[in-house]
């Protein structure tokens, strides 16, 4: 048992720098890509899907939404980059735009998941889950 457990540590250690990175591009990869997927501005389909739950303003809302996921997925990656505050404040603020934004798919697009395994099952949720560890970690 202490001979895996060291076989792992010296394979695992040199690793360590990376580690926060894989689930840094992870998120900011997939954010950006689904903010870019609704692009041109306004997403048309989207702006057709809000107007028929009867949202106001769904040009500006969608558009929101699609600039909110390129920023966030951007500014979780960005924050890694900068050391003291100012990436740790870029980090967090993206963190917390994309459990907002998350928040908002989930009861929006998904409030039938809620209390059940489908959202448990799904990218969103560990979408949300990520933008929370970034929002309550920074870059720590």
């Amino acid at each position: 048992m202490n001979g895996l457990h060291n076989l792992l540590e010296s394979i695992s250690k040199p690793l360590m720098p990376i580690a926060p990175w894989l689930l840094r591009l992870g998120l900011g990869v997939s954010f950006i890509l689904h903010g870019v997927g609704k692009f041109p501005l306004p997403p048309e389909r989207m702006v057709t899907w809000f107007e028929s739950m009867g949202y106001m303003n769904p040009e500006f809302i969608t558009s929101l939404v699609a600039l909110g996921e390129v920023g966030a997925g951007a500014g979780i990656i960005f924050g890694g980059l900068f050391s003291g505050k100012a990436g740790h404040l870029i980090t967090r603020l993206s963190g917390g735009a994309v459990v907002v934004i998350m928040i908002g798919a989930i009861l929006i697009a998904h409030s039938d998941w809620l209390v059940n395994k489908k959202l448990f099952m799904s990218e969103q949720i560990f979408l949300f889950l990520l933008g929370g560890y970034f929002a309550i970690k920074g870059n720590n």
